[in-house]
């Protein structure tokens, strides 16, 4: 009997209750982390989508922008979705001059790269890792993949765009898989997770 992992979903800012309710559906035990004593306790993290110059500035307002980057620098498996994406790059496009990132993820993001909000769409996405075929892409004022580092393994592309990336234990999506009710990229995630625990 493999144990439950912990997952935490940052809770800052964005769509934290639909991450907490498809983890629990992917055999996590999911809970919100907003203080850096909730980040220990936790085996993986989801960063949600939400505003990543907002969210940026809440990490730094409650004390948890370095405790998250040593988290990630030290291998703990990290899962963002839209802004959480922006909120793994390396390099973002198109970012406020004070936006903070925590890195994990060797690539340049252009955020809402795919639009505003009234542009905003569902598509299907064919993903490697992810069994069963294409899952279905909620896409609101979405970034997009520039370019990714030798170290990146790129697994979905939309309309010649790099859509979803993985670097080692860090998954990055540009869209929302917790609005749809398909949890299985969220499954691939809670394995990455339970992989990193031994």
């Amino acid at each position: 009997m493999v144990s439950t992992p912990t997952i935490g979903v940052l809770a800052l800012q964005g769509d934290v209750r639909e991450h907490l309710v498809a983890l629990a559906a992917a055999d996590a035990t999911a809970r919100p982390v907003r203080r850096p004593e909730e980040l220990a306790e936790v085996d993986g993290l989801v960063i949600p989508g939400g505003e990543s110059t907002t969210m940026s500035k809440l990490a730094v307002v409650f004390g948890m922008l370095e405790p998250l980057r040593e988290r990630v620098r030290s291998g703990m498996p990290v899962y963002g979705t839209c802004a959480g994406m922006i909120m793994l790059a390396d390099k973002i496009l198109d970012g406020r001059e004070d936006q903070e990132t925590l890195g994990g993820i060797d690539m340049i993001v252009r955020r809402n790269a795919f639009g505003r909000q009234n542009e905003s769409f569902e598509a299907s996405v064919a993903m490697s890792g992810v069994e069963g075929g294409p899952v279905e892409g909620v896409f609101i004022r979405a970034p997009w993949v520039e370019s990714t580092g030798a170290d990146v393994e790129v697994l979905a592309v939309h309309e010649g765009h790099t859509v979803a990336v993985r670097q080692a234990n860090v998954l990055a999506t540009s869209f929302h898989p917790e609005l749809t009710g398909d949890h299985r990229v969220h499954g691939l995630f809670v394995d990455m997770v339970r992989a990193a625990r031994g």
